[in-house]
């Protein structure tokens, strides 16, 4: 009896191992990404690269000449010619996919289309090429990639004007004051990422609330065309937040490199919220971009032990002293960061 106890044991135990490992691996598999070309939709390059099913751009420009034309002036063009790479990632279809079955019956055989393909979709298919950037790598992770803004609402690979050098005039009335006539509207998309506008109407397009506060009468000079949205930000995605292509007050301290320090006292603001802590940087109806329009408020946002009067411990003056006749820096000269002053005094 005790060696048949013994026997159920040992095959309970077996029946647990096994069903152990079963479930481990079944959970493993699930986790695994997909890699077919199913998980990716007609997004994911084909598999196979047999080079009778692609036909070269000397063939698409048969149909799209104008497309042909505008592409072979970009950077991406040259692939058309370049020998070194697959076939199945030069030229048009590069980005389109084998044009052979499309050529002998384009309605039956459509070419992968950017207008009618999901942003997922056509995401997948520029970053095939694009992922290799480190500005580009976390795109599927922004803003951006998650409320379906795809990368063609943006680029134009083959952008076609209504006259060859047509220059679109600017939509903002501050950048006319300074704006000096280019070439043309073609030379500015070449060189300016094949964005389908400059900077910032492109952004504005969607970011109105933006767009709103650079119209206040202290901002920083975007709609002038002096700075673009891109000098702040990445719009392909990072791991700071507002999409900043430096953390925090670094983003800030690039330009204003007075401000940098470093300094013995540092106002610890600064370290924990940045600059945006004080300042609005799209716009401001108060000087220096201010959130607060008096500067003494926008401090005892923080310093709340100011407003209870000269009492409190520590407290050198309330809210009712001398201050109420000037700001605080008037004696807190230092406020972004003293190598002598704890107090930011000099």
């Amino acid at each position: 009896m005790r060696e048949c106890a013994k026997s159920k044991t040992v095959r309970f135990l077996l029946v647990v191992l096994i069903w152990f490992f079963a479930t481990a691996a079944a959970v493993l598999v699930q986790a695994q990404p997909r890699t077919d070309s199913r998980a990716k939709g007609n997004a994911a390059r084909p598999a196979q690269t047999n080079a009778s099913d692609y036909v070269g751009v000397d063939t698409c420009k048969t149909c799209h000449p104008a497309e042909y034309d505008a592409y072979m002036k970009t950077s991406m063009g040259q692939t058309a010619t370049d020998e070194s790479l697959p076939v199945s990632q030069r030229g048009c279809e590069g980005c389109h996919g084998a044009g052979a079955a499309h050529v002998q019956d384009p309605v039956g055989h459509p070419e992968f289309n950017f207008k009618t393909a999901s942003p997922s979709e056509k995401a997948a298919r520029c970053l095939s090429c694009h992922v290799k950037d480190h500005d580009r790598s976390h795109f599927k992770s922004t803003e951006h990639s998650l409320m379906g803004v795809s990368c063609d609402e943006c680029h134009d690979p083959h952008m076609i004007l209504a006259e060859p050098g047509q220059r679109v005039e600017p939509a903002l009335a501050q950048s006319k004051f300074f704006d000096v006539p280019s070439k043309g509207e073609q030379n500015r998309w070449l060189n300016d990422h094949l964005l389908k506008k400059r900077q910032p109407d492109l952004c504005f397009g969607c970011h109105k609330s933006i767009q709103a506060s650079f119209a206040l009468p202290t901002h920083h000079r975007v709609p002038e065309g002096f700075m673009k949205c891109t000098d702040c930000h990445n719009p392909h995605g990072n791991e700071n937040r507002a999409l900043l292509k430096n953390a925090s007050w670094e983003a800030c301290v690039g330009c204003h490199t007075e401000k940098r320090g470093p300094w013995v006292f540092e106002h610890p603001s600064v370290r924990v919220e940045g600059c945006v802590a004080c300042h609005n940087p799209h716009g401001s109806i108060n000087r220096n971009l201010l959130i607060r329009g008096e500067a003494r408020f926008l401090c005892l946002q923080c310093h709340v032990e100011f407003a209870s009067g000269p009492e409190a411990a520590n407290v050198p003056h309330g809210h009712v002293g001398y201050q109420t006749s000037g700001d605080c820096v008037r004696c807190h000269v230092a406020i972004h960061g003293s190598n002598s002053s704890d107090f930011f005094l000099y």
